[in-house]
């Protein structure tokens, strides 16, 4: 995004309606934008990667191999079985695993050259992520406690029988309300936010070295460094809320899978 100048001729940093980008073309009578086209790439990079990754796997595997394994085995070991247990966690591995490299793929697009942006930036994505979880969380409840799943959340042991019905409301709310509203604004606010963090820098410095010239290029130094460093923090908060998203996601089933709430 390059900056225009204001009606003074200053800076005019971008607002929150220039974030999306306009039409790309028109197929079918469906409109492509290119966060549309951002999405589909990233779709199709998670699975040729996966693919070709797990294909003809070797006892000793090549470097490509080993960063698939790894990213594999850390959903595995460090989220599924943790978490859920030998057992569930194999069984909730497949969606758990798809949810990780899904937002994390999303997420990264968001700081690579000519793309520029978040395939999760808007809010679809977040919402279908946060249903899945949604759904998987009453799906395990539901099979492994049957509708006392649904007791169990809202009405826990060992509360007064005259508290029952404010408990009642409140479990009602933070676990059948809350936990996916929370899961699909916490994913896009960070993407949102460090999108508009990274346009602002980088277009401030198109500013500052090729319009205003002169001694403000010495500012365009600076908010090229600061574009540099929120490139690097953009990248941990990509992985970090693929991370998130997954081991909340986890975190839920394990609570419905439980005997007791």
């Amino acid at each position: 995004m390059i900056p225009r100048l204001a009606d003074n001729g200053g800076f005019h940093g971008p607002s929150i309606d220039e974030f999306f980008p306009g039409e790309l073309f028109n197929i079918f009578g469906l409109t492509v934008h290119r966060i549309t086209l951002v999405q589909a790439i990233s779709t199709l990079a998670i699975i040729l990667i996966l693919v070709l990754g797990t294909r003809r796997m070797k006892i000793i595997p090549g470097r490509f191999q080993s960063v698939v394994e790894m990213g594999l085995g850390f959903v595995r070991t460090n989220v599924a079985h943790d978490l859920l247990g030998r057992k569930d966690g194999d069984r909730f591995l497949p969606i758990l695993t798809t949810i990780f490299f899904m937002v994390l793929f999303f997420n990264i697009t968001g700081i690579i050259p000519f793309l520029n942006i978040a395939g999760s930036s808007v809010a679809a994505v977040p919402l279908t992520l946060a249903v899945v979880s949604y759904v998987t969380f009453i799906y395990a409840g539901i099979r492994r406690n049957g509708w006392r799943f649904f007791k169990n959340s809202l009405f826990p042991q060992g509360v007064p029988g005259f508290a029952l019905p404010i408990v009642a409301i409140i479990e009602l709310v933070s676990t059948f309300i809350l936990r996916p509203v929370t899961l699909m604004l916490r994913l896009l606010m960070n993407m949102i936010v460090g999108h508009m963090l990274l346009v602002l820098c980088f277009s401030a410095t198109w500013f500052f070295f090729f319009t205003a010239g002169g001694g403000w290029a010495a500012l365009g130094v600076g908010t090229l460094a600061f574009g540099g460093a929120f490139t690097v923090f953009e990248i941990l908060v990509a992985v970090l809320q693929a991370y998130v998203f997954t081991v909340l996601t986890a975190v839920y089933i394990q609570l419905a899978v439980a005997e007791e709430h």
